[in-house]
């Protein structure tokens, strides 16, 4: 089967894998062909060369690794060993081995559901990382009007402005590009164009939110910028897979505001990706709007490329895996 492989740090090469067949597959998982696949930012520290503990790479570094570094999926299964899942069927969710950029793909049927035929699959794999944001908003303490500002305007930073403004929410949305144009399709009342830290260190105390989503990732100040701004006796999720094992936070501003730090892997998979499904179906500008640009996946090396430079207009970026 064709995949491409990360050879080197930030060097993809397309290659020749060995096909998996039925026996490859477990009880539990299924074996898709993939349609198309999300550029997600926790992609991004393996293409840069972080580690990334693949089961199939004793080196800790997913070098040579077929297919890896992707792990949001648009397929079509070929063959299941999940009851709940049929030959034919179309489903979005996770590539459970973060080996995504492949013929096919093996993965938990359990992070897989089926979505409306009336989405294309390159619509349809917003439905993914939606279904994260979706399981992170419902452990927020959330009332009409709550004052939010979500750090990080890409990808996952808009979904939550456009959740949180759903659930009635006054968004602010913080990120060093400009990203205005967005404001009104994903319900951000509030764009400011700056960073993380010299947003913290101008807000006043009369515009201290209530909620911080930390939705930049991959840093350890963003973090400390969230805590030192939200209010006494807020909330602050930090989302994302973290990239170093051990965060050092302020726990004085902790314990002298009282608040509260959520985090934690998306759970309940197959209900939020239905959950997400109908969000989606809900809102036709999302649907429209979320994936910028499609790259087909012989581009594969511009995708992550374009990726890991973010500029105005650019939200979402898919690989088509068929056209």
């Amino acid at each position: 089967m064709w995949a491409h492989t990360l050879v080197a740090p930030g060097r993809f090469e397309s290659t020749e894998a060995s096909t998996y067949t039925e026996a490859d597959v477990r009880e539990g998982e299924v074996l898709l062909r993939a349609l198309v696949g999300g550029v997600c930012g926790s992609d991004l520290p393996t293409f840069r060369g972080r580690a990334h503990h693949h089961p199939d790479d004793a080196g800790g570094w997913a070098s040579n690794v077929a297919g890896v570094p992707l792990h949001e999926i648009v397929g079509e299964v070929v063959f299941s060993r999940d009851s709940a899942l049929s030959v034919g069927d179309r489903v979005v969710g996770w590539a459970s081995r973060f080996d995504g950029i492949s013929e096919l793909v093996i993965s938990h049927g359990s992070g897989l559901a089926p979505y409306d035929p009336s989405l294309t699959p390159a619509e349809a794999i917003t439905i993914q990382p939606l279904a994260c944001v979706l399981g992170a908003v419902e452990r927020l303490d959330l009332h009409p009007g709550v004052a939010v500002t979500v750090l990080g305007q890409g990808p996952i930073g808009l979904l939550f402005s456009h959740v949180l403004n759903q659930a009635g929410a006054v968004v602010t949305g913080v990120d060093r590009i400009d990203r205005s144009e967005a404001a009104e399709t994903f319900g951000v009342t509030n764009t400011v164009t700056t960073t993380a830290d010299r947003w913290a260190g101008a807000v006043t105390d009369a515009e201290r939110p209530e909620i911080v989503v930390e939705a930049v990732g991959h840093q350890i100040g963003t973090l400390e910028d969230s805590l030192a701004a939200v209010a006494f006796g807020g909330q602050v999720y930090y989302f994302g897979v973290p990239d170093d094992p051990i965060y050092p936070i302020s726990m004085r501003a902790m314990f002298r505001k009282n608040l509260v730090l959520l985090s934690g892997a998306t759970l309940d998979r197959r209900r939020l990706l239905l959950v997400a499904n109908d969000y989606l179906l809900a809102h036709d500008a999302l649907r429209r709007e979320y994936v910028s640009h499609v790259f087909p996946v012989d581009r594969v090396q511009e995708a992550f490329e374009a990726a890991i430079e973010p500029r105005p207009g650019q939200y979402k970026i898919a690989l088509d895996m068929v056209g």
